[in-house]
């Protein structure tokens, strides 16, 4: 098979390789997909340039975790699930082969079938590393149904902001959202989010207070040591704040004003999820989106023989999702 890998972390550029591999084989539980598209994620070139110091998981990794279609079955596997479509999640974690590959191996219950009326695109953006779907899902879901709930999204533009602020919706949240910028305001679909916010305004925190004048329930933080005074000023008394990243290693809190407001800080990393958390993460997802309350924004895209294009694409920063196609 055709694929793209690495044997030591650094530059794109420089150790992304691209070359023929065996096909693999899956064994007892597992299933085969035949890769349709890739998903190159923000999760996917941190391991790749060992951020925090991460170590190689593997001596050869194969980044990714996407769509295809299943072609073979292990022992153990329904033999009718060979030719489904699936969306695939946590190929690449704690795993060495993940989807930037025309064939991966995984689990069977990590391969979730993908409803026929929905694009392949849609599924390549659900699943981990990357934290895109899954993480959404627990960001919103992990203390609880939201229904009733008013949720603040912050960076509800981003990857897993996007994702968490429509399954907030779908599960019958209020949703407010925050953005960089005021020029990003046009971009929000209020059909999601009822009140969009831009962090640039005089006065971020009375517009969220304006909407939601007792405070908001949850707060989807993608930036805590950027957000965290803001999110101590709209917190309703009982609130989570619900973080999955931070722009500095040593975030400071406002602690005692927190305290005495009874907030809860749920930190969430996505490759160690409990398993039955991401299991109900899957069915929710795709739930979500084959009644249509669930889209991606797809970005650039690129063959897979661009690979380190689309890396260094990701950590440019730039808007949408970046989807790699497999020959087939």
């Amino acid at each position: 098979m055709l694929a793209s890998w690495y044997d030591q972390q650094g530059p794109a550029a420089e150790v992304l390789q691209l070359g023929e591999l065996p096909d693999p084989t899956p064994g007892p539980g597992e299933v085969r997909v035949r890769v349709t598209v890739s998903g190159a994620n923000p999760g996917d070139t941190k391991k790749r340039r060992g951020w925090t110091g991460s170590a190689m998981p593997c001596p050869r990794v194969i980044p990714h975790s996407d769509a295809g279609i299943i072609d073979a079955a292990g022992n153990g596997v329904d033999a009718r699930r060979v030719g489904q479509r699936v969306w695939v999640y946590g190929a690449q974690s704690y795993r060495p082969f993940g989807t930037a590959a025309q064939y991966t191996v995984v689990p069977g219950d990590l391969a979730v079938p993908l409803p026929d009326h929905l694009p392949d695109d849609l599924g390549a953006s659900l699943g981990i590393p990357g934290i895109p779907g899954i993480t959404a899902h627990r960001t919103v879901f992990s203390d609880g149904p939201v229904d009733g709930k008013r949720v603040l999204v912050n960076g509800v533009l981003g990857g897993v902001g996007s994702l968490a602020a429509q399954l907030a919706r779908w599960g019958g949240a209020t949703v407010i959202g925050t953005v960089r910028r005021g020029t990003d305001l046009d971009r929000i679909d209020p059909a999601v989010v009822s009140h969009a916010v831009a962090l640039d305004s005089a006065d971020p925190a009375a517009s969220i207070r304006a909407h939601a004048p007792d405070g908001v329930d949850r707060i989807i933080e993608v930036s805590l040591s950027d957000n965290a005074d803001l999110d101590d000023a709209v917190a309703a008394n009982d609130a989570i704040i619900a973080a999955y990243a931070t722009r500095s290693d040593r975030t400071e809190i406002p602690f005692w004003t927190l305290l005495f407001n009874n907030v809860t800080l749920r930190l969430l990393g996505s490759d160690d999820f409990p398993a039955e958390a991401k299991r109900q993460a899957a069915r929710d997802l795709t739930a979500a989106a084959a009644v249509g309350a669930l889209t991606a924004d797809i970005g650039d895209r690129f063959p897979l023989t661009e690979i380190a294009k689309a890396h260094d694409r990701i950590d440019a920063g730039g808007r949408g999702r970046v989807l790699i196609d497999i020959p087939q």
